[in-house]
This record gives C-alpha cells, sequence and structure tokens, in this order.
C-alpha cells in the first residue's frame, strides 16, 4: 500500500491537473530528449482515474527491438492511492501466487508491478522532467 500511496502523489507532482480539463501530458526531459513519457486519461469519474502510461520514442529514435510496457493505473481519490492495474494489456493479477505456477508469475508480481511505476516516476522527478505543453498552447 505505501508503493500505491506514494506513486499516487508522485504522479499529482507529475500531471496535477488530471483531474481538470487535460485528457493528456507528455513529459520529457527537454526538447531534443530521446523519448518522453506518454499520460492519456481514458476515464475520469467521482472517485477514480484511469490513465495509460507508456514511454515513446522522439521521431527518428524509435528501437524496434525494444518496447517499453503500457501500464493502465487506478487512481483512488478518496484513498489516495494509484495502482497498476494492467501491464501491456495482462489484467486480473492475484496479490500474491504460489510458486511454481502455470503462468509463471512471482509470488509477488503485482506488487512488482507497483514498484517498477514508482521507480519510473521517481526516475521523472528526480530527473527534471516537466510537462510539455498541450497541443495548441503557447509554450
Amino acid at each position: 500500500m505505501a508503493d500505491c500511496e506514494a506513486n499516487y502523489f508522485r504522479l499529482m507532482k507529475l500531471f496535477p491537473d488530471m483531474l481538470e480539463e487535460a485528457a493528456e501530458r507528455r513529459l520529457g526531459l527537454s526538447h531534443d530528449s530521446d523519448h518522453e513519457l506518454f499520460l492519456l486519461v481514458r476515464e475520469n469519474t467521482r472517485y477514480t482515474t484511469l490513465i495509460e502510461l507508456s514511454q515513446v520514442a522522439s521521431a527518428g529514435k524509435e528501437n524496434p527491438w525494444f518496447r517499453l510496457p503500457v501500464l493502465m493505473l487506478r487512481l483512488y481519490h478518496d484513498a489516495r492511492v494509484a495502482e497498476v492495474v494492467s501491464c501491456d494489456g495482462f489484467r486480473h493479477l492475484r496479490p500474491r501466487y504460489g510458486y511454481p505456477n502455470q503462468q509463471m508469475h512471482q509470488q509477488d508480481e503485482k506488487a512488482q508491478w507497483n514498484r517498477f511505476l514508482g521507480e519510473w516516476l521517481s526516475h521523472c522527478l528526480a530527473r527534471g522532467y516537466y510537462p510539455e505543453p498541450l497541443f495548441g498552447e503557447a509554450p
């Protein structure tokens, strides 16, 4: 739960206007960055928000051999937590698994997804990622 709480506050720092009018946000280190973090609000209700988080390569810098995962995040505003609910389309993950198991999930696979999200968001905050202006806004 601590990872989910910390991830909620990290997301609020990186994407403070997700609850208002902005439906998407690109985050990058600089205009000549090799990649950007792309946040897209898929669903916004009174108590929850569903966000798709992906990393996209800048034009001309795509790597066909390496594709980063796409995470779906559910933010629960009343509890102030953000949890990964899907990774590359795989959903319905149990909190714990016996090992070995048929799908070869790690015993704490769900916790690992949330830790991965935390590492990604912490990296963005530590490296000075900044919100890019939305399409049509002045820089």
